[in-house]
């Protein structure tokens, strides 16, 4: 038995996952003629209280899609230092678009309205003009962390009052509406554009969706033509992520579950350092100076837990829905037994 928590991306799709996936009408939908992608984009876009979405391939392209509607060449962005937008998006943020990150220290990779007021640039002919900023809930690199709903609100009312674009990296922005208990359509109200997703947590194969009003939308789906996401019968893919928006998002609290109690279990080994406060499905533990990180890697591979190096001495692992309770036993177990020096 292997127990892969290298990531909640590794998940594979479900019978009744795939049974959808092998009865969904398709069509063309560079053309707008795949009824089920329309399905899912409008289903979507209803939840989260949004005129319209975008389905593409990856969450990637969703978030670089927005920054380049948003922006124009020579802009800056505001984002927080661990921004899956800066860190793991292959350094699109200048390539694709010619802006500029303004990166700040947040708390756990969460920005407060005062350090987003004290960024912003001034109107100078000198300066970058500060057109964007963006937000990521749950925060990966922070080890899951969740924005509470005033913080996003006070920011929300900023930017609007300034004019800035306000876009939210939501790659698990279902694992925070579980934990926090807002609902999509509160996070709809106070964005401008939101990624969603679906290959996460949600555990659909492919895809990820940009929500926004419908002109945002329709400049976006020039973008994703540009960037190559057209895509034509996809509604073999959209059936997946239809499927996991009206199945998979209430279990996800067993996945925080989980990596709760992955968590404690790590607090009790002597050759962890520390565990960062585990919120969602995330846990990321930093090990004693004296461990070899990747000797517990193969440690562990040994006894059929994957896991992923996050970082100089800092393990990450990952709860999903392929991950049950027999596999988080055992995994205590082996973490308790283990002599690592």
């Amino acid at each position: 038995m292997i127990i892969d928590l290298r990531s909640d991306t590794v998940t594979k799709p479900s019978p009744g996952m795939k049974e959808a996936m092998m009865n969904a009408p398709v069509g063309d939908d560079v053309f707008k003629e795949d009824p089920t992608v329309n399905e899912l984009e409008v289903y979507a876009a209803t939840l989260f209280g949004k005129e319209a979405a975008l389905f593409c391939p990856s969450g990637t392209m969703t978030n670089q899609i927005a920054i380049n509607v948003h922006t124009r060449p020579g802009d800056e962005l505001i984002a927080d230092v661990n921004a899956h937008i800066y860190n793991y998006e292959g350094g699109g943020i200048s390539k694709n678009s010619g802006v500029q990150a303004r990166l700040l220290a947040g708390d756990r990779g969460r920005l407060s309205l005062g350090q987003v007021e004290q960024a912003v640039q001034g109107d100078y002919d000198w300066l970058c003009r500060t057109s964007l900023v963006c937000l990521e809930n749950t925060v990966n690199r922070a080890g899951g962390s969740v924005y509470d709903l005033n913080t996003m609100q006070a920011i929300s009312v900023f930017c609007r009052d300034k004019q800035l674009a306000f876009h939210l990296d939501g790659a698990r922005i279902f694992n925070a509406i579980q934990v926090a208990g807002y609902t999509p359509l509160a996070i709809g109200y106070l964005f401008d554009s939101i990624s969603v997703c679906l290959s996460k947590g949600l555990g659909a194969p492919v895809g990820s969706l940009l929500l926004g009003t419908s002109d945002f939308i329709k400049q976006a789906r020039r973008v994703r033509k540009v960037m190559g996401g057209g895509m034509r019968q996809a509604g073999i893919l959209a059936a997946a992520g239809l499927y996991a928006l009206k199945n998979n998002v209430e279990r996800l609290k067993e996945d925080h579950k989980r990596s709760a109690f992955l968590g404690d279990t790590l607090q009790g080994c002597s050759w962890v350092k520390q565990v960062m406060p585990v919120e969602t499905n995330i846990v990321i533990f930093e090990l004693q100076p004296q461990v070899n990180s990747l000797h517990l890697e193969q440690e562990l591979a040994a006894n059929g837990i994957r896991v992923a190096g996050f970082g100089k001495q800092t393990i990450r692992m990952v709860t999903h829905l392929d991950i049950d309770d027999a596999m988080i036993t055992k995994t205590a177990e082996v973490l308790t037994q283990l002599k690592v020096s």
